[in-house]
């Protein structure tokens, strides 16, 4: 692990996957367990070009470096968080590998061109604007609240950037995904896989992964549900083994 500069307020966490470990501070939006689901969720090509939206702290790219060699980009409109994801790659030593940017995802085609990437994630803001009081701090507001992109304006830059038969793969709440469905559709990025991730297995989905084709053809995959916790209130194996690796290997 390679000596970089750590601000007041952050601290070094370990990804517990290939000796990664990740900036992070309380001060800002932290990386939770939809990020970490969605970089094991999508399907990726082993060559090509990659961009995590929404990038935050470069969590998922650097997930995404175990699974993949093929180039990775992450592009995150918060320069606090940008930077961070800039010296967590450092720290890592992964300059050869990933490339954070910081920048407007609304705006990127302008800057890249359109249909570059073989496949792009994103864990975007659950949560539209309603106007409603928004009791959090600025980084945390803009990472949960739709106030710098909306799902429709998200939704329409992967149209932009993804090639043809490039995969377009997200995290969302379950109580958007007609929304989000009708989007893609609309975008031309067609809905080939679904999984709904359950707190317990009594309970509703919390999270919704999905993943889809530009201009693929209508033929969707309802995968079997993740239960995130056993009735001991411990990790089901398959959580264990994404966050901790397993026999198989780690993600």
């Amino acid at each position: 692990m390679k000596k970089v500069l750590i601000n007041d307020a952050e601290r070094i966490d370990d990804l517990l996957t290939e000796n990664l470990h990740i900036i992070q501070s309380d001060e800002v939006f932290s990386f939770s367990m939809d990020a970490v689901l969605l970089a094991h969720f999508v399907s990726l090509p082993q060559k090509g070009k990659i961009i995590d939206l929404c990038t935050g702290n470069g969590v998922i790219p650097l997930l995404m470096s175990t699974r993949t060699r093929a180039h990775i980009e992450g592009i995150e409109i918060q320069e606090r968080l940008a930077d961070m994801a800039k010296r967590s790659v450092e720290m890592n030593e992964l300059e050869h590998r990933i490339q954070i940017r910081h920048g407007d995802l609304r705006e990127l085609h302008l800057e890249t061109g359109y249909e570059v990437y073989d496949a792009i994630t994103v864990n975007p803001p659950y949560m539209a604007l309603r106007g409603q009081d928004i009791k959090l701090n600025p980084h945390q507001a803009i990472a949960r609240h739709e106030i710098s992109c909306t799902l429709e304006e998200v939704i329409a830059a992967c149209k932009r950037l993804i090639r043809t038969g490039g995969k377009v793969a997200m995290v969302h709440k379950p109580q958007r995904l007609g929304e989000i469905i009708s989007l893609m559709r609309e975008n031309r990025l067609e809905p080939k896989r679904i999984r709904f991730v359950h707190p317990r297995a009594h309970l509703e989905a919390n999270m919704v992964l999905i993943e889809a084709i530009r201009n693929g053809k209508p033929d969707v995959r309802l995968l079997p549900p993740l239960i995130v916790y056993n009735e001991q209130g411990e990790y089901c194996p398959e959580i264990y083994d994404i966050y901790y690796g397993s026999k198989e290997g780690r993600i």
